[in-house]
């Protein structure tokens, strides 16, 4: 190597050294220890253990010690197993593991408890992303300066956010309010839709409030004063406070004369095709990234705090579960019940709930129950009030107030909307209405008398925003105009097979079809998006072969396009049937739903009032089979019942067995066998 290309070389040299030193100053420790000999534990059960023990704990407990986890090797090792899965897209084994990466997860672990961790620290990587090639050669200025400056993620910071998410969800989760739904395990927008369903019928008055700005930024003071109530571990708090910090980047903005170049470099570079690298995970099908643009507007927006990544979701519902408590105490609270209503006489649990009508709430009466309910997705939140329009008023206004008391978030009344239930309230993009109807209902008065009577009552009506799902259709750029959308030719899927195309816009319908699983309209809504898929694609079809109109695509390839457009070429190339045969083309799928009476109906399967996900369900049942007083009373009563507990039948059967070489039957009215046929011979 020259003196110039040494000088050259010279800082990003130093600073490489300086990485290489800090890291084995950082493996020092991991050096002496043998990484095999610390993963004794399997780390599902140590997950297990932390639900288990989050579940069967106080609410109002805390929890001082939390660092004897962060010292363990198994949770460390599942975590960059996650990570590389995020990053790779495949999972791989723990058997697979290298013993040089279990050493860097050695001494990540290690700096992480002995307080050597920083943050997005490129220039001093303890463990590098799978994708990442190996350091063998010197980095220049601009390269180190350019990974520096770069805003790609740290892979080690994923691995200890992991870390902190495996240690932290479960002790928050089980204190979490049952009124929010996002960003949480067992719970979805199909949730929300189904719990306003069944429990959000009879209200007249609804606020839709929007508070994502807490996503955006959130004072750190803030976050900490909420996590603290939990979470008294020092160490783990440390960790937390110091990923809040705001993202600083190095790099200063460009001068407005180097805008058009910095667009020219834009353009030319998205022209080019990318390559991937044999490691580099493919990206989503257009099918799927087409429904990601779907996403309603309260699912758009995702927490982002400083360097805490997924660690962000769970801080931001820790904040806002300030606000589901104070609502869940208002709701005891405003709840003022009458006699005279026919439902919520005594308590608000209280109400009918047909299944054949879960929606179904009678008006009768002069005076009704003043009742309000509340639910929360992500930044976004519905309040249901039952009652004079005054009494909203007062609610938000309360709610402006303790989100700028206690969130630091100053909302005014244009963030939280009052709507009537007439004008129908859009919600996750799902239409909150009702319906006026007149049953006829029976029931026997006094003396035996069956009285049919008529009587007015509302139905809930959850439906579909059809105008929502165009203006959807319209920036993917399907259809174009508002009254009469006009669908356009599909054409990023121009250079696809006709195979391949079907099946990528099948997959998508049969999407659609399941995120309207609970609208009303939803044969309308499915209907309509199966129309536009089907004539964008005769449009490309008809481009692509030539045909010059839709009518004529239909012809050959008939109404749900499913027979190919070019049977044979020329004399010379073998039919389609032939290649099918062969097994050198894909079967073509017809596009699914192109009749109605394909779309499935409506699900109105109805929603318990009391839902928890499954997996809350399964540790309630788990922690209350561990209590030994249960078990005891559950064994008393089985033995006075005149049961009997399987352990106990087959301590009989053996003990018969040794002594007798026979079963005895036992009856409920006779202890010995009568006959020999009701005797059973073990030996044999």
């Amino acid at each position: 190597m020259s003196l110039r290309t040494f000088i050259k070389h010279l800082p990003s040299s130093l600073s490489f050294f300086n990485s290489l030193s800090c890291f084995r100053s950082f493996s020092s420790l991991a050096t002496q220890q043998d990484p095999y000999s610390l993963l004794k534990e399997d780390p599902i059960e140590i997950c297990t253990s932390l639900w288990v023990k989050s579940f069967s704990s106080p609410v109002d407990a805390t929890f001082p010690n939390l660092t004897g986890f962060l010292s363990k090797l198994d949770l460390w090792v599942l975590a960059y197993q996650r990570s590389c899965a995020h990053v790779t897209g495949t999972f791989p084994p723990r058997s697979a593991l290298h013993s040089h990466t279990l050493h860097s997860l050695l001494s990540l672990q290690n700096a992480v408890v002995h307080n050597r961790f920083r943050w997005n620290d490129k220039a001093n990587q303890i463990i590098r992303s799978p994708n990442d090639k190996p350091l063998t050669k010197l980095l220049s200025k601009t390269k180190l300066k350019a990974m520096l400056d770069s805003d790609d993620p740290c892979f080690q910071d994923r691995v200890v956010q992991e870390v902190l998410l495996m240690i932290l969800e479960p002790f928050f989760e089980a204190r979490f309010s049952s009124k929010s739904h996002a960003f949480r395990p067992g719970r979805n927008a199909h949730t929300v839709i189904r719990t306003i369903r069944s429990n959000f019928a009879g209200y007249l008055w609804f606020l839709r409030g929007d508070i994502s700005e807490l996503f955006v930024a959130a004072d750190a003071n803030i976050v900490m004063g909420c996590v603290e109530k939990v979470v008294k571990d020092k160490k783990v708090l440390n960790l937390i406070k110091t990923a809040l910090k705001p993202v600083t980047r190095s790099q200063q903005p460009p001068k407005s004369g180097d805008t058009n170049e910095l667009r020219r470099k834009k353009k030319k570079k998205a022209t080019k095709k990318k390559i991937l690298n044999e490691n580099e995970p493919k990206p989503d099908p257009y099918w799927l990234r087409t429904f990601f643009d779907f996403a309603p507007e309260e699912a758009m927006k995702v927490p982002s705090y400083g360097y805490c990544g997924i660690l962000s979701p769970l801080l931001a519902n820790v904040c806002l579960n300030e606000l589901d408590q104070m609502m869940e105490e208002k709701i005891v609270k405003f709840f003022r019940p009458n006699k005279l209503d026919s439902i919520w006489k005594d308590s608000i649990d209280d109400g009918c709930h047909n299944p054949s009508w879960p929606e179904f709430v009678p008006s009768s009466g002069k005076e009704k129950t003043r009742r309000m309910n509340y639910i929360r997705y992500g930044g976004h939140f519905l309040i249901g009030i039952r009652g004079p329009r005054e009494d909203a008023v007062q609610t938000r206004k309360e709610i402006i107030e303790f989100c700028e008391s206690k969130l630091g978030i100053r909302l005014d009344n244009s963030k939280i909307e009052i709507e009537h239930i007439t004008r129908g309230i859009q919600f996750l993009d799902h239409i909150i209405c009702r319906r006026v109807i007149h049953p006829t209902l029976h029931y026997t008065a006094s003396g035996g008398k069956i009285v049919s009577q008529k009587c007015a009552g509302t139905l809930l009506s959850v439906t579909a925003s059809l105008q929502q799902c165009i203006r959807q259709f319209r920036r993917l750029e399907f259809v174009k105009g508002d009254k009469d959308p006009e669908p356009l030719p599909c054409t990023p899927m121009l250079y696809s097979s006709q195979a391949h195309t079907n099946a990528q816009m099948n997959k998508f319908l049969e999407t659609m079809a399941d995120w309207y699983r609970y609208a009303d309209n939803r044969k309308k809504v499915v209907g309509f998006c199966a129309y536009v898929i089907r004539s964008s694609l005769a449009k490309l079809y008809a481009a692509r072969y030539r045909l010059k109109s839709r009518a004529k695509v239909y012809k050959i390839a008939s109404r749900d396009l499913s027979r190919p457009l070019r049977e044979s070429s020329n004399n010379s190339a073998p039919e389609y049937s032939d290649l099918l045969r062969m097994g050198l083309v894909d079967a073509i799928e017809g596009v699914q739903f192109s009749h109605m009476s394909l779309i499935p109906s409506c699900d109105y399967t109805p929603f318990p009032r009391n839902w928890i996900p499954d997996h809350e369900r399964v540790l309630h049942e788990y922690i209350r089979l561990q209590d030994p007083k249960f078990f005891c009373e559950l064994h008393r009563s089985i033995k006075r019942q005149g049961l009997i507990v399987p352990q106990d039948e087959i301590s009989e059967i053996f003990w018969d067995c040794k002594t007798l070489g026979i079963r005895r039957y036992q009856s409920r009215g006779k202890n010995e066998p009568n006959t020999a046929s009701e005797k059973v011979d073990l030996t044999s």
